[in-house]
């Protein structure tokens, strides 16, 4: 049998999870123009817009967003929570302290997370194999983060947003399967845009969007579109047709389009030890990719991960 074409699952699920992880990358260098702007207000009205588009792309794909019942509250909340609003301040935070390299790759160190915890909420036994490409890509980040200009500060709020990234994945497996990548990402949008909103409103005024510059506008637009409404579904689709394990390999692609992005935006190129650990961070997504036998989802076993109906 030839191995030069991957299954579709896995050709669809590599093409969507680097495509997501690039743009999630992308987020924390456009991420960095918001460290002047009244962050939270800047938050809640990027994720409104999100809301919309992901109602937008309801209506014209016929897909049904499933009301959360029980427990499902809790897991939506705090993905809202932890995924969105307390990562985009880890975000900003932290680039606003050191760079968006540095930043984004601590990203890099969710596979070990997902490695291990992923496959034990789906059900499955960790895979030796992606755990160890999972701590390949783990030290890649290792190197980076050490070669960096990365404060005590700045290395905390990028330990936050590692631990806010992971739970963004973690937290949505036990709902995925029931509400799909579109019904996930609009309910948790949605409860972040009124915690988002409440915070802004005790912490920065009423009057604060009256505040927001251009470029703020330009870059909540950027973060609405391509990060929230693209990056969630398209990682989410990941998530479903690889699981979370593999999935997890594809954050170390968001350091090196971080990377790229920081210097088209005018960042200081990162040094060759940098760039050395985005090298190991590839060789660690080439070894957890290269096999089908660490359970990673048949056609069979993964449900479509756009369907927002109930199974």
């Amino acid at each position: 049998m030839s191995k030069s074409k991957p299954p579709l699952p896995l050709r669809w699920g590599i093409v969507s999870g680097t495509l997501a992880m690039v743009l999630v990358g992308s987020s924390v260098a456009v991420s960095g123009t918001l460290v002047q702007a009244p962050l939270f207000a800047v938050q809640a009205v990027r994720y409104a817009i999100s809301v919309l588009l992901f109602s937008v792309i309801a209506k014209l794909t016929g897909l049904s967003i499933v009301r959360p019942r029980g427990r499902e509250w809790f897991w939506l909340t705090g993905i809202a929570t932890t995924g969105l609003v307390l990562f985009n301040l880890a975000v900003v935070r932290g680039v606003s302290r050191t760079g968006p390299a540095e930043i984004a790759v601590a990203v890099s160190c969710v596979p070990v997370v997902l490695g291990v915890v992923g496959p034990l909420l789906e059900g499955r036994v960790p895979s030796a194999r992606v755990i160890l490409a999972a701590l390949v890509v783990t030290v890649g980040a290792v190197v980076v983060e050490g070669a960096g200009r990365t404060g005590i500060d700045g290395i905390l709020w990028a330990v936050l947003a590692l631990l806010c990234e992971a739970a963004f994945t973690l937290l949505a497996i036990p709902v995925l399967l029931k509400h799909g990548a579109l019904g996930v990402s609009f309910h948790a949008v949605w409860i972040a845009v009124i915690e988002l909103a409440l915070i802004s409103l005790l912490t920065e005024g009423p009057t604060s969007v009256a505040r927001f510059s251009e470029s703020d506008w330009l870059a909540l637009l950027y973060l609405a579109f391509m990060v929230t409404a693209a990056a969630f579904l398209l990682w989410y689709f990941t998530v479903n047709e690889l699981g979370a394990a593999r999935a997890g390999l594809f954050t170390g692609v968001a350091p090196i389009s971080a990377a790229f992005i920081g210097v088209a935006m005018g960042k200081v190129m990162p040094d060759a030890f940098v760039w050395l650990g985005m090298i190991i961070i590839l060789i660690g997504l080439t070894v957890g990719l290269s096999s089908r036998r660490d359970g990673t989802p048949t056609e069979q076993d993964s449900p479509g991960a756009l369907d927002g109906s109930a199974s």
